[in-house]
């Protein structure tokens, strides 16, 4: 199918890029369809908006630059998308990109949680105090880098489980 976007114009993707968020973003609560495209520059993503050409979001795996990082969402809120263990979600942080020089930032308070297998997410909202809503990407992965002796796996067992 063909679908435009804030980044790339008009282009052919593919329907098992398709997520769809049934209680949309915060701020966007009405906008519920969206494409997960790679972005130019690894490793970003573009999350796209099926339903407003000029409404994109960028995205990145948090734990490239946290590896620390827990998503602590309990078991309802799982089970509402399907996910019964970890390895079947994925996590994703929004991205800030400001326009004039400042910080790029992460935000790991609001994560976006997605079933790999039926491709439903949703964002959760995090009451971690560690976990902010703009985290400086560059600092904390050079923070991350020079504490880490091991290579950083990325998103894997990301999801803590816990009952309501």
């Amino acid at each position: 199918m063909k679908i435009a976007t804030k980044a790339y114009g008009v282009i052919e993707v593919d329907q098992r890029q398709k997520i769809v968020l049934p209680r949309g973003l915060l701020g966007f609560e009405d906008r519920t369809e969206y494409l997960l495209l790679d972005a130019e520059r690894q490793p970003f993503y573009w999350l796209q908006s099926m339903e407003a050409e000029d409404l994109a979001f960028c995205l990145v795996d948090p734990f490239l630059f946290r590896p620390d990082y827990e998503v602590d969402i309990g078991d309802g809120e799982l089970a509402e998308l399907g996910i019964l263990s970890p390895e079947k979600a994925l996590i994703l942080a929004i991205v800030t990109i400001p326009q004039e020089g400042d910080l790029i930032t992460a935000n790991l308070q609001g994560p976006l949680v997605i079933n790999r297998a039926n491709r439903t997410g949703r964002q959760a909202v995090l009451s971690d105090s560690r976990w902010g809503t703009r985290h400086d990407i560059m600092a904390e992965l050079a923070a991350s880098s020079a504490s880490a002796p091991a290579a950083i796996s990325g998103n894997t067992a990301s999801v803590g489980i816990r009952s309501c």
